[in-house]
């Protein structure tokens, strides 16, 4: 039913653990890593350069050596004879005592200044060991919401991929080290067996099984599969019968073994033969409620709208009530959702401002925050990454443009709306379930605006999304899908102004692509004759 009316809309329009330091997570815009794609094409025109100079350098060398070579190959057959000759002696004594200086200072000679002074110069743009464990977090975050294995995902098998890329077995030890830091035992071992793989499968390497099998160990060991610790500890022994936490460990497992198999005996019949089973993988520390159901909704897995429901769905023009500006060009409309009431506005922004609205942004895009329900104070969360910034409709005509387009077709006063909000969800960028607007627990959340609650949301999406993205409302079932030149509205509050919580709603992690999106936060304030309040808590 949906496909017929986008058709209809288009027609119309304890032990010894092995060593780690642990780094906070740290999130990189697409915006800042395509910065970092040029800086590193920079640097390699350098390095080439400086290449090139060493091989000017070595064949000049090289020149003078084999003159060298045949000329001292001749004399050392009749050295008396040779320096006999008065011009041959003049010439030995000018090589020696010049031309030997001046071979050594073009030996000295450095030519790497340039390169090196161009690369000291990068090197304050370069990613830090935050940011490195941040990407390598996104790739995780990916991996469960996604339900990717780790052979896809290191074969670079994604879905709507243009540039595909694969992950060394060093690559896949370098996650696993990652999600170990984080006491991530669960990931530490999905990810060190797929680096054990593909050293089995003779992958040359700068890291050894030994390395491998040590952390792979531990993260079984903490899963509580003693029997699989025990197997992978004695094969890492087998490699290296030396391995002081190996043999350490070896008789920490036998001796844990050996004391569950005693408790064992002692315990009924139907009891004796129980072995020690791997625990399941333990609820994350920023848990949600709704995980599963916010994931399936990532992957298009959702609930299915009833036919009877999706023949109350339509296409429509709109006109902003009879607005001037629409009456001739009226809006397209497309109902994506009924309860809540989600609407689509389809060509409702054009390239052109996008481009600037972007460009007034990326120079002010900082790790987005969200206000702390309890201060009030903005911070930055783990459940929210993406870089976000702030428009003013005064700085830019573009802009202010827009917010009037907003107002003219919901109807609602933008003047006590929020700024236009920017944001920028680059690799694994997500925004988990949320309510924009404030609940009862939450009175000051808005207080220093002075407005009021958020009525309404506004969503442009200003790119399309190669794979993932979404932006998904659990309580229903709802899954919006990014579409360039495209906008999304909806009402947080009833009528009445109580908060809609069918509105929880989450921006799904970007798994191939870059998704940029701006959005206006609506206000009650100035609303009170616009969408005036009815008897009912709930229309």
């Amino acid at each position: 039913m949906k496909s017929s009316r986008m058709i209809w809309c288009i027609l119309i329009v304890g032990i010894l653990l092995p060593q780690s330091l642990a780094h906070p997570g740290f999130f990189t815009s697409i915006g800042q890593m395509t910065d970092l794609i040029h800086t590193e094409k920079d640097l390699v025109t350098s390095l080439k350069d400086y290449i090139k100079a060493e091989e000017d350098k070595l064949e000049q060398i090289k020149k003078w050596a084999e003159k060298l070579d045949r000329l001292t190959s001749t004399a050392t057959k009749d050295p008396e004879g040779f320096v006999g000759h008065p011009v041959n002696a003049f010439k030995l004594m000018k090589r020696l005592n010049t031309e030997w200086s001046e071979l050594e200072n073009l030996v000295l000679k450095d030519m790497s200044d340039g390169f090196i002074s161009n690369l000291t110069i990068q090197r304050q743009y370069f990613p830090n060991d935050e940011d490195q464990v941040g990407a390598a977090k996104a790739l995780l975050r990916l991996q469960d919401t996604y339900n990717l294995d780790t052979d896809t995902i290191s074969k670079g098998n994604l879905p709507g991929v243009k540039h595909k890329s694969f992950l060394t077995a060093e690559d896949c030890f370098e996650l696993g080290k990652v999600a170990y830091t984080e006491a991530d035992y669960y990931h530490t071992e999905l990810w060190m067996e797929q680096a054990l793989r593909q050293l089995d499968e003779g992958e040359v390497s700068t890291i050894d099984k030994v390395s491998v099998l040590d952390y792979l160990s531990y993260a079984v060991y903490q899963q509580g599969d003693l029997d699989k610790a025990l197997l992978l500890t004695k094969k890492l022994l087998d490699l290296d019968p030396e391995h002081q936490r190996a043999n350490g460990n070896l008789k920490y497992f036998e001796y844990i073994m050996a004391k569950e198999k005693d408790v064992n005996k002692s315990a009924s019949d139907d009891q004796s033969d129980q072995k020690t089973t791997p625990k399941k993988k333990g609820v994350a520390v920023d848990y949600l409620p709704e995980r599963q159901k916010y994931e399936m909704l990532c992957r298009g897995e959702g609930i299915k709208m009833t036919p009877r429901r999706q023949k109350k769905l339509f296409c429509r023009y709109h006109d902003g009530n009879r607005n001037p500006k629409f009456i001739l060009a009226p809006a397209k409309q497309e109902d994506e959702w009924d309860k809540p009431r989600i609407i689509r506005f389809h060509d409702i922004i054009s390239d052109a401002e996008i481009e600037i609205v972007k460009d007034l942004a990326k120079p002010r895009l900082r790790r987005a925050t969200i206000s702390n329900p309890i201060t009030g104070d903005l911070e930055t969360v783990h459940y929210r990454i993406s870089k976000s910034a702030w428009l003013s409709g005064y700085e830019n005509p573009v802009v202010s443009r827009i917010n009037m387009r907003i107002q003219d077709l919901t109807g609602l006063d933008v003047s006590t709306a929020e700024e236009l909000q920017v944001a920028n969800y680059g690799v694994g960028g997500q925004y988990e379930p949320h309510f924009d607007f404030a609940r009862k627990d939450e009175p000051d959340a808005f207080k220093e605006l002075g407005t009021g609650n958020r009525i309404a949301t506004w969503l442009f999406y200003m790119s399309d999304v190669s794979a993932g993205g979404a932006t998904v409302f659990p309580e229903v079932g709802a899954s919006v899908w990014p579409k360039k030149g495209t906008a999304v509205f909806w009402y947080n509050l009833f009528a009445s102004g109580e908060g809609d919580y069918s509105t929880r709603h989450a921006a799904c992690p970007v798994l191939v692509g870059n998704k940029w999106v701006s959005n206006k936060w609506l206000h009650e304030r100035g609303q009170e004759f616009r969408r005036p309040c009815t008897l009912s808590e709930l229309e």
